[in-house]
């Protein structure tokens, strides 16, 4: 345990988060008069800040810093601060971080900006490195990101576009780290056609909202949607090309996920309703860790999933993978990698392990804790090797809270197949409307103001609540 103590609460999250970064395995508590373990403290005065750290209460202090911070707004406040104790962490661990303070979890977000402001790469990288300690490869690769970024995104109109976002929250079974709104479908089957009533309503009242705005990308996620009925996700799509104006539409993505959700009726109905990229979520291509994290599916079902989609005409196919796994090696992990080299896919997604409060992992964290699967930076270089060799450029990027090796989830795709919906997603530059259990919009003004409504997460009260859902969002896309 490590405690945290402050004279006031500012930047409790930004201090909160970095102390994590350095102690991943350990609990961060607020403590009012230090505490037995070690402690971090902040004190701060008009013109100063100090942090102390000590390893006990009363003990003598172990490092300790005063900053002046006379003449500072509240960011640049906050940046000397994280860099002072990053900077007394990184002294008592003897460790560094990949990504420095950085801990927010839109690295990009940075260059982005300051590529739109005529900032060249020589003074992105020093302003990257003395601001944020970040290291020489990370800064190259949130640079290589945002100019890949800067460039798929100067077609899309940001006042006047929008993007949807459409969630069917079932599954075949709930995987071991996720945290998703997500329930089993055997358990809801007989109430999919009326979770659909209700979503078919709330995107009827979206495309009649946004009617004079210009739709640019549809992400229908979940959950799986092709836990879903081929008559089902018919109705589905049918709807939605029956409601919305595809004119500006660049993209329409079908996570389809789960292989054993997958037949080839399925994609055939995607392919008909004109679905442009689709999933195959893998997350490993190692049996024995499948069973592990509760995937009820085969690495052949994997294979064959991937072959019937494109027998059906897909050429644009994703696959997620994720690293850090229960019980997975560098050998583990550079194993995936070569399976997934021979499949050739057009994108691939690799995350880094987040252990999330509401997954299972989290709650059986005292099992899983010692034997959670190995990631440092040199399997992250591994995996960027594989995609690269792959001819497979990455094009977003984003980080979570308690994520394995303090590193990143990348997205790497090869030319004119990125996502485009998951980079307006991360860099918060065009309107999102989502509908659906547990969907979350996202309004952005053109001050860079943001607003957020959320629908309900539990199938049942969305169902019964959907009325005030939409109302919500009348609120929310209100001029």
């Amino acid at each position: 345990m490590i405690g945290l103590e402050l004279s006031e609460e500012n930047f409790e999250y930004d201090i909160y988060s970095l102390i994590k970064a350095f102690f991943p395995c350990e609990e961060v508590i607020r403590v009012s008069d230090g505490c037995d373990g070690l402690c971090v403290k902040v004190v701060y005065q008009p013109d100063s800040i100090s942090v102390v750290i000590q390893e006990a209460a009363g003990e003598k202090s172990i490092a300790a810093k005063n900053i002046s911070v006379a003449g500072l707004d509240r960011k640049d406040r906050k940046n000397a601060l994280k860099r002072v104790l990053y900077q007394l962490l990184a002294s008592h661990t003897g460790k560094t971080l990949p990504w420095g303070t950085l801990t927010g979890i839109r690295p990009t977000k940075v260059p982005f900006a300051m590529l739109a402001d005529g900032k060249s790469v020589e003074e992105i990288t020093e302003y990257m490195q003395n601001t944020y300690f970040a290291g020489k490869e990370k800064t190259a690769l949130s640079i290589e990101i945002a100019e890949r970024e800067y460039e798929i995104l100067k077609e899309i109109d940001y006042q006047k576009g929008y993007s949807l976002y459409v969630g069917i929250p079932f599954c075949p079974t709930r995987c071991l780290y996720c945290s998703f709104t997500s329930y089993p479908i055997k358990v809801w089957e007989r109430q999919v056609d009326v979770y659909l009533d209700a979503l078919c309503k709330e995107l009827r009242f979206v495309a009649d909202t946004m009617r004079d705005r210009k739709l640019n990308t549809i992400y229908i996620g979940g959950g799986t949607p092709t836990t879903l009925t081929p008559m089902q996700l018919d109705r589905l799509l049918g709807e939605i090309e029956k409601s919305f104006d595809f004119t500006y539409c660049q993209e329409l993505t079908v996570e389809a996920g789960r292989p054993d959700s997958i037949t080839e009726e399925k994609l055939l109905m995607l392919k008909k309703h004109g679905v442009s990229r689709i999933s195959v979520n893998p997350q490993t291509m190692n049996q024995a860790t499948l069973d592990r994290i509760g995937r009820k599916h085969t690495i052949e079902q994997v294979k064959e999933s991937f072959y019937l989609a494109r027998r059906c005409g897909f050429d644009n196919i994703n696959m997620d993978l994720i690293s850090g796994l229960p019980k997975e090696a560098y050998e583990e992990m550079e194993y995936t990698m070569q399976e997934i080299a021979k499949l050739k896919p057009d994108s691939v997604t690799v995350h880094a392990l987040a252990i999330k409060r509401a997954s299972k992992l989290n709650e059986l964290w005292e099992e899983y804790k010692n034997c959670t699967g190995v990631l440092d930076e040199k399997t992250a270089y591994m995996m960027e090797s594989y995609a690269r060799e792959m001819d497979l450029q990455p094009y977003y990027l984003y980080r979570q809270k308690n994520m394995a090796g303090n590193l990143e989830n990348v997205g790497y795709a090869k030319k004119g197949k990125a996502g485009i919906y998951n980079i307006l997603i991360m860099e918060e530059k065009q309107t999102i409307v989502a509908c659906g259990a547990g969907s979350i919009s996202k309004r952005i003004y053109p001050d860079g103001r943001i607003e957020r409504c959320e629908n309900v997460k539990e199938v049942a009260q969305y169902i019964e609540r959907i009325g005030e859902m939409i109302e919500r969002k009348r609120v929310l896309l209100s001029d």
